[in-house]
């Protein structure tokens, strides 16, 4: 009898242990945000819905590349990508579940998600938003010879300009708006001029070229702008030092405003959990999460009219600056023909 009971004592603990793992409400999420400042973020998701995150980081081909290869086994719920023509990619190979919510759609704009489907559903929803501006060396540049895209070109910068690779996403995502903006034929010409005009060949991040407009190294260069906003709110002196001596530039302000790329979520294509993920979204649209963005990682939330507190972004374009409004759709088309005028002029 002694061990009858002990057997069903240890059956029912198996039993109180499956029931309360079956209870666990348990979130994938494959990351492209590698922001350290996000970590706030997913934990106050799951404070206020006890949803636990499991996070997979990555860059965004990596990500795509491992949803591919996954195919319906997939665990991912959630999909975060920091690059437009990513989003869109995404969307066209299929590896989103379109979804319906009022939540998000109510505070996205219209061009910062995907198109809706014929059922109304949307593969993706833009988060955050970074323009790519110019910076420049103040004691040697003149602010009015760098005041568009097109003049990076001009024989006036030449051995000036510094760049990363123009193969990166958020070269590959300006290259595939100024296409738009200026037809094949003059994109392509622009980028040879921009080679001719560099000071050295593509190398490191964005705030390598900051820096290196900084040193006197290079004249001009593009950022995004939360690595910029970064460098403005660092207490190091050295950082300080750069700051005082390169100046900002938000470009084409007087014809199609500057380019502005979208770090953005979906739902999974095979997400086991698709209530939780929309809600996940959902959260991300929040007054708190949206103010996380712009304070934690120096983005500009997607959602109007909430108060930005972040002064860098605020110092950076005196509260509000006119972007672009190309479809993030004509972005993506353009990658494959923009990569093929980088390897026809030369811009590694």
């Amino acid at each position: 009898m002694r061990r009858l009971l002990t057997v069903l004592s240890l059956a029912s603990l198996s039993l109180a242990g499956s029931a309360l793992h079956a209870q666990e409400q348990v979130l994938n999420l494959y990351s492209a945000r590698h922001y350290p400042t996000d970590e706030a973020l997913y934990a106050d998701f799951t404070k206020a819905t006890g949803i636990k995150i499991n996070r997979v980081d990555s860059d965004d081909a990596g990500i795509v590349t491992r949803l591919k290869a996954e195919g319906s086994a997939s665990p991912a719920d959630v999909i975060l990508l920091v690059d437009a023509a990513r989003l869109w990619r995404g969307e066209v190979d299929g590896l989103f579940l379109p979804v319906r919510s009022k939540v998000l759609e109510a505070a996205i704009p219209t061009q910062l998600h995907a198109k809706p489907k014929e059922d109304g559903g949307i593969a993706w929803f833009g988060l955050s938003t970074r323009a790519r501006v110019v910076v420049y060396d103040k004691l040697k540049v003149n602010k009015q010879d760098v005041d568009t895209y097109e003049k990076l070109a001009d024989p006036v910068n030449k051995g000036r300009f510094c760049v990363r690779s123009g193969s990166h996403p958020y070269n590959l995502s300006l290259f595939g708006a100024m296409t738009e903006h200026l037809g094949p034929a003059q994109t392509e010409a622009w980028l040879k001029g921009l080679v001719a005009n560099m000071a050295r060949s593509p190398q490191g991040g964005d705030t390598d070229q900051i820096k290196a407009v900084a040193s006197g190294e290079c004249g001009v260069a593009l950022t995004n702008t939360y690595y910029l906003a970064r460098l403005m709110r660092s207490s190091n002196p050295a950082d300080k030092a750069v700051m005082a001596r390169v100046g900002v530039v938000f470009p084409n302000q007087q014809s199609w405003g500057t380019h502005v790329n979208v770090a953005g979520g979906a739902v999974a294509r095979h997400s086991k959990n698709t209530t939780q993920a929309v809600k996940f979204l959902e959260y991300l649209v929040s007054p708190a999460a949206q103010n996380h963005f712009a304070n934690g990682n120096n983005e500009w939330p997607v959602v109007k009219g909430l108060g930005l507190d972040n002064p860098a972004l605020q110092t950076m374009t005196g509260g509000n600056f006119k972007s672009e409004l190309v479809p993030i759709s004509a972005v993506g088309m353009n990658q494959i023909k923009v990569q093929q005028m980088l390897d026809r002029v030369g811009f590694k």
